[in-house]
């Protein structure tokens, strides 16, 4: 035991819980995570201090900003690729700025191909479609979007209402995430083409709050 403790601390031995697979070729992964962030929380973990324009209030309240998509990763069973060589060109400024309405900014679009769609083995063009194809294909639960003020909830409420408002999902394919306090992003796994499917083991974990922050819209 004394001899395998002192391989694990000089790296000798890679610990079991390594963040990402050592494989970072493009097209090499098993499926895909949707992951979903709640924008006006991260508004105010960060966004209001980087002055970012997602984070702007808005008059019109079909462009306030909820459920945004974060990025589509390439999954391994185990772990994730990142930031893969790739022979496809990156995205032009058009091409990122076109993903803003359901990203924040076309930054967060360029920030997600470059350490995620790179990995996935497609043009940007195709990358960011099949992006939008799966973000479309999630019901956002209508009931937070019409939060008056900010409350307090158990994560697995947040849960509970993607699963009523998307009827093809089950509770190992979704997992809902906290930061500081606050609700931050719902992972929802996909096959490749896009189809729901049971997440690994090292993507199933569940925030067990019970008073994680929810800010309305802005």
């Amino acid at each position: 035991m004394r001899n395998l403790l002192i391989l694990l601390l000089f790296g000798i031995i890679p610990a079991a819980h390594t963040a990402k697979a050592d494989s970072n070729a493009a097209g090499e992964f098993d499926y895909y995570v949707l992951s979903l962030s709640w924008s006006p929380n991260w508004c105010l973990r960060e966004g209001d201090d980087r002055d970012s324009p997602q984070c702007e209030p808005r008059t019109v309240e079909e462009t306030k900003l909820g459920w945004i998509l974060h990025g589509l990763w390439p999954q391994f069973e185990e772990g994730w690729p990142q930031y893969c060589q790739t022979a496809h060109r990156p995205p032009s400024r058009a091409d990122t700025a076109k993903m803003a309405d359901i990203m924040g900014t076309s930054g967060l679009a360029w920030h997600q191909w470059k350490k995620h769609g790179t990995c996935a083995g497609k043009p940007s063009e195709s990358y960011f479609s099949m992006a939008r194809e799966a973000y479309d294909s999630i019901n956002r639960p209508e009931v937070l979007r019409k939060l008056p003020r900010s409350v307090k909830l158990p994560a697995r409420v947040v849960e509970e209402a993607f699963l009523e408002a998307n009827p093809q999902l089950t509770s190992d394919m979704i997992t809902i995430t906290c930061k500081a306090g606050q609700i931050q992003e719902a992972r929802i796994c996909l096959t490749k083409t896009l189809e729901p499917r049971t997440c690994g083991m090292d993507v199933l974990r569940d925030c067990t709050q019970d008073d994680a922050l929810m800010a309305p819209l802005r």
